[in-house]
């Protein structure tokens, strides 16, 4: 029913299933499930039933621009000494959730009967649920993968990784896990919940602009640099970096600024909105079917293995889950289940976790693949 290329009825349907999530983490059901699992829900449903297209410049617009500009509101507060910190604890977590990938994997890879695309399939699929989309095309390339093949395994993995991001946003409202893994994290942040409520509201017209404006200079500083330095990327690295150091060298004066965290959290709604928009819920029928399975067996493998591991080891559940996010679906969506879930503290070190494993995903999708003979 909307055209691509019709921007104002997209805006208005992605800040219209913001504003859903918004609504619904104030109400019993939200605060169970999660508004951010309401947001992509919607999302599908409207792109699947044809109201809204699969695919748009504006979910791009959303992905490539007003995403990361997110990023720097959510971290102009950060205090670099509890970073580091809080980083330590988390990224020891992302060890487990690389565990659990790996572990997937290969019980996926003996479950199913993949045919020749199997050894590539786990390659890639692994580098993928360790860094990014960016390590599935690198690893695909490298092993070879013809545009065919490519193309059913990309469009089987992308509702696995939709699936991913909403059971780790609901995980934290089942009260097994809760009482199994326990979190002061997620204890206190639904305490905090009614005072940020009320922040929200307290948002002067100066400051909004003045943290916007210094967030894309951010972006802008960070595009430049990573085009330097031909590190494209690496990008988001960049952007974390340099909002780290500005907090760092102006504390006092970024502490007074009001609705910087409030307009990163309303971005990374819409962010939310437009992943539910661009998946095609349909795409990994027929052919794609058995790679759907063997990427769902992947991500329920390694749930269950970050759970088990975070109460074997006393992990704070809350550290655990930003650090399976951040392997399962990457930086930027972490920072945003971090900041959706009241966590801010968990946004940097959930950045910065994925994009170590953008760092190390090549490495380990090429070494699966060989090991099973792509």
């Amino acid at each position: 029913m909307i055209s691509a290329d019709d921007f104002f009825s997209l805006g208005a349907v992605l800040f219209g299933l913001a504003f859903l999530g918004f609504w619904i983490e104030g109400t019993s059901i939200g605060r169970k499930t999660s508004g951010v699992v309401w947001v992509i829900c919607g999302g599908i449903l409207l792109s699947n039933v044809g109201i809204v297209p699969l695919k748009s410049s504006a979910y791009d617009f959303v992905g490539g621009t007003l995403m990361p500009i997110a990023i720097p509101l959510l971290l102009l507060k950060a205090d670099l000494r509890r970073i580091f910190a809080e980083s330590g604890r988390v990224m020891f977590a992302f060890v487990f959730a690389v565990l659990g990938t790996l572990i997937g994997v290969a019980l996926g890879f003996m479950a199913f009967e993949l045919g020749d695309i199997g050894p590539k399939a786990a390659a890639t699929y692994g580098a993928g649920w360790i860094g990014g989309a960016v390590n599935f095309v690198a690893v695909a390339e490298a092993l070879g993968m013809t545009p065919g093949e490519f193309s059913v395994a990309m469009g089987a993995s992308s509702p696995v990784s939709v699936i991913a991001l909403m059971l780790l946003v609901s995980l934290p409202s089942v009260a097994l896990v809760r009482r199994w893994v326990p979190s002061k994290i997620i204890e206190a942040g639904e305490q905090q919940a009614e005072e940020l409520a009320m922040e929200v509201d307290e948002m002067p017209v100066m400051h909004a602009v003045g943290a916007i404006a210094l967030s894309a200079g951010i972006c802008a500083v960070a595009q430049v640099t990573a085009g330097w330095l031909d590190m494209q990327q690496y990008y988001v690295l960049f952007v974390t970096v340099f909002a780290v150091t500005v907090a760092n060298l102006l504390p006092a004066q970024l502490q007074r600024l009001r609705g910087d965290f409030t307009l990163g959290m309303l971005i990374m709604y819409v962010f939310f909105a437009a992943i539910g928009c661009g998946t095609d819920a349909t795409s990994f029928l027929g052919s794609a079917l058995v790679l759907f399975f063997f990427g769902l067996t992947i991500v329920l493998v390694h749930i269950v293995v970050v759970v088990v591991c975070a109460r074997l080891f006393k992990i704070d559940l809350a550290e655990m889950l930003i650090a399976s996010a951040a392997a399962m679906v990457g930086p930027a969506p972490a920072a945003a289940i971090a900041s959706a879930r009241n966590w801010p503290m968990l946004v940097t070190p959930g950045i910065m976790c994925g994009i170590f494993g953008y760092a190390i995903a090549n490495f380990i999708g090429v070494a699966i693949g060989t090991w099973l003979g792509a």
